[in-house]
């Protein structure tokens, strides 16, 4: 299972680093709205690592991150999920407070499965807008990845 999830997360993050250079190089015909999706994938991410590790977290879920800082983010991301993944029991329960401040319990395992279907769809929903917007969105399927 664990070897799965790290192959889950290393194809999130070679699509991540490839939407970020995308979002650089053409920053100024991107739609706000999927510089927002993308600020919230790695937002995200990054908090739900952190509820994993018991850490502080610094990002909003919604707050949008500078075009500069969108690879750097995503690749602390995939670090500190690898970093989860070799020392945290995926069967570990994490109790945690939702953005909204309710209390809640999930496995590892769960949360883990969590942000890359979370990832997916909004990845999923910036190709919509890019395409809606006449850019034409990356190929991102999974088994496309596998097949490279």
């Amino acid at each position: 299972m664990v070897d799965f999830f790290k192959e889950l997360f290393e194809y999130g993050h070679h699509f991540n680093q490839k939407l970020a250079d995308v979002i650089a190089q053409r920053e100024q015909e991107i739609p706000e709205k999927a510089k927002l999706l993308f600020s919230h994938i790695l937002n995200a991410h990054h908090v739900w690592n952190n509820r994993i590790l018991f850490a502080e977290n610094p990002y909003g879920v919604w707050d949008l991150q500078a075009t500069q800082d969108l690879a750097s983010i995503d690749e602390k991301n995939y670090r500190h999920s690898l970093l989860i993944l070799e020392n945290v029991d995926l069967a570990n329960e994490i109790n945690y407070l939702n953005s909204k401040g309710l209390a809640f319990k999930n496995t590892v395992r769960d949360i883990l499965f969590h942000l890359v279907n979370h990832s997916t769809h909004h990845r999923g929903q910036i190709s919509t807008l890019f395409r809606q917007n006449g850019i034409e969105p990356l190929v991102m399927d999974y088994i496309f990845y596998k097949r490279q």
